[in-house]
């Protein structure tokens, strides 16, 4: 049966599991919180070493996961197996292999919680062996998360932690993180540790706690471009330059791109209210006003200019094209084109 990340989360913090977990998709964050979760907390410490196995993929065989499978608890209510990395088991997609599962699928030891975490990927929906886990699994159905979905996201996990965020520490975390939902979940971890618990947290503490430079981070730069503040940009590019290891040019060009597909969405928009925008282009209504003075300074076409610019520049970075350049001086040059 297909559920999403918070139904499994929610029905395994209220002690109840399934016999068999097939967790699988692109966003390996849904997969290691769902495991990491069974793994700490389906026994008892004192179980564990008798009633948990760990296994490896790519050192275990189908047959030899459901052997231990098939074993019943000593004292304890259940057996957890978890199988990590199953997406590397050798036989997974051999005949005897599926064989061997589809036949386990039919008739699991309902006394053992059996969890497959399958990352990066997704079982072949048109196989037979996908169909099966459905009809006898809990199926993790996430696909990974767009880069607009992240606020959202930034907010699920600030309330789970019992924080409470700024609009503007969100949006600042989403720019400077991206869609690593691993990385938002560890930083705002970090953050709730550093603050008693009932301080709103602003763009202040996101910049003390997770380590970005008041003056110099990405949303300094993508808001300087958009504001046409020439100055402020080549001071933040040079910044940049001197700190390529925290501040490396592709992420950067990822940001800036998803910066301008924003704002061709809301040239596209340009009639609609600020509410209808922000959902539109994936901010809070509070950042709306600063992208329509940036609509205001890049037409439509100059925009598409830009994207162009930005894909040229990724091509570069990343070595296709033949021109030998240093990260300071390829945003340099690009920044310049962008802006005039």
């Amino acid at each position: 049966m297909p559920k999403g990340y918070h139904e499994i989360l929610k029905d395994v913090k209220s002690n109840t599991y399934a016999p068999i977990y097939w967790l699988q998709g692109e966003e390996p964050f849904f997969i290691d919180s769902i495991a990491d979760y069974i793994e700490q907390h389906a026994l008892d410490e004192g179980l564990k070493g008798f009633n948990q196995t760990v296994l490896y993929g790519k050192e275990n065989k189908i047959i030899d996961i459901l052997n231990h499978a098939r074993q019943f608890p000593m004292m304890a209510e259940r057996r957890v197996v978890l199988v990590k990395e199953a997406q590397d088991i050798a036989d997974l997609n051999r005949e005897e292999g599926e064989k061997a599962l589809t036949a386990y699928l039919e008739k699991p030891n309902i006394s053992t919680v059996l969890v497959f975490c399958y990352k990066y990927k997704t079982i072949d929906a048109r196989k037979k062996l996908a169909k099966e886990l459905e009809k006898a699994c809990v199926v993790l159905a996430e696909k990974r998360i767009y880069d607009n979905k992240v606020p959202e996201w930034i907010k699920v996990f600030a309330a789970d932690l019992q924080l409470k965020l700024s609009e503007k520490a969100v949006y600042m975390l989403s720019e400077h993180i991206g869609n690593n939902l691993e990385r938002i979940h560890n930083e705002l971890k970090k953050v709730k540790v550093n603050l008693p618990g009932d301080t709103v947290v602003d763009e202040h503490h996101i910049q003390r706690f997770v380590g970005i430079s008041k003056d110099f981070n990405e949303f300094e730069l993508q808001k300087a471009i958009g504001m046409k503040d020439h100055k402020k940009a080549f001071q933040i590019v040079q910044y940049f330059g001197a700190n390529t290891k925290s501040h490396p040019v592709i992420p950067l060009l990822v940001i800036l791109f998803t910066y301008f597909t924003k704002l061709l969405l809301l040239h596209k928009n340009n009639q609609a209210s600020d509410d209808e925008l922000a959902r539109k282009i994936g901010v809070s209504p509070f950042f709306v006003k600063e992208y329509k003075v940036a609509a205001r300074n890049y037409s439509a076409m100059m925009v598409i200019r830009n994207i162009h610019l930005l894909k040229n520049a990724d091509l570069q970075a990343k070595g296709v094209t033949s021109n030998s350049i240093s990260e300071e001086d390829l945003m340099k040059e690009l920044v310049y084109k962008l802006m005039h």
